[in-house]
């Protein structure tokens, strides 16, 4: 998607996209972080409203239900009881319900260079739980884009079970063409999974650039489906037992070092550097 100020304009672009992919036969779908809107504060706060009184929920909420599919909107910007902002993962069961929430818990607070500044934690009150959710075939961990920079969440949601983690993204232009590949592959590989990652892309109104390039990678770290940079959809056949294959090839999740173990080593490795 290529997301832009009017909320509504947003919802109905996502629910064209939405209804394309169920469409082609997809089972569920997922759309991009600030699939409702991205834009400057201000404009944000204008627009948005808590949960149970934003449109957005409802209407994809009845969309889910209409079409009977599992659909993550990957976020909405919303207000929390508190009035702050939340950039928050919404995961839809076929029957429209809200199956799982996720508040992006990794601010996105960065000087890239050229004049290109973000303080994501100026508008957003930042999300203090990893969490999973059960669907008809699987379990999935939900992320949401600069939580791909932090391996260990990654870790803990394959530990908890999950077989496919969603990053939905509005990825810079910079960052994109350096990391956006090389990251999901890398959490995929690290942990078995299945990475989907529906990204927002193009010049959007207020100027920001985004990078694009909507992925889907499997397990083994083979990309499964690269959107390119155009508004649209990729569908690709996912089988959640290749995950359980990879696991069993390089079993590295039942090999992990407790944390304890580690900071132990560690004490005992700077002693033994203490000067005599």
């Amino acid at each position: 998607m290529c997301s832009g100020c009017k909320v509504e304009q947003n919802i109905k672009r996502a629910s064209s996209l939405i209804r394309a992919a169920h469409a082609a036969g997809a089972r569920f779908i997922a759309t991009p972080e600030m699939t409702n809107i991205l834009a400057e504060r201000e404009r944000v706060v204008a627009s948005v409203k808590r949960e149970d009184e934003d449109p957005a929920p409802r209407l994809f909420g009845e969309l889910a239900s209409e079409l009977s599919i599992y659909l993550l909107i990957g976020s909405v910007a919303l207000k929390s009881e508190a009035e702050a902002l939340v950039n928050r993962s919404l995961l839809f069961a076929p029957d429209g319900k809200i199956a799982a929430r996720y508040d992006k818990i990794h601010m996105f607070d960065v000087t890239l260079g050229d004049g290109l500044k973000f303080r994501e934690s100026d508008s957003y009150r930042a999300g203090s739980k990893a969490v999973v959710a059960d669907i008809s075939w699987g379990r999935i961990g939900m992320t949401i884009c600069y939580d791909v920079r932090f391996a260990h969440l990654y870790r803990s949601l394959a530990q908890a079970g999950a077989y496919i983690i969603s990053v939905p993204s509005a990825f810079t232009q910079p960052t994109g063409e350096a990391h956006w590949h090389l990251l999901l592959q890398a959490r995929a590989i690290e942990n078995a999974v299945f990475i989907a990652a529906p990204a927002q892309s193009g010049q959007h109104e207020g100027g920001r650039q985004t990078y694009g390039h909507s992925l889907v990678v499997g397990p083994w770290g083979e990309i499964l489906a690269d959107a390119g940079t155009e508004e649209g959809i990729a569908v690709v056949t996912i089988e959640p037992k290749r995950a359980a294959e990879a696991r069993s090839r390089l079993p590295a999740l039942s090999h992990d070092t407790s944390w304890e173990l580690v900071q132990v080593a560690r004490s005992q490795v700077m002693k033994s550097h203490d000067p005599l």
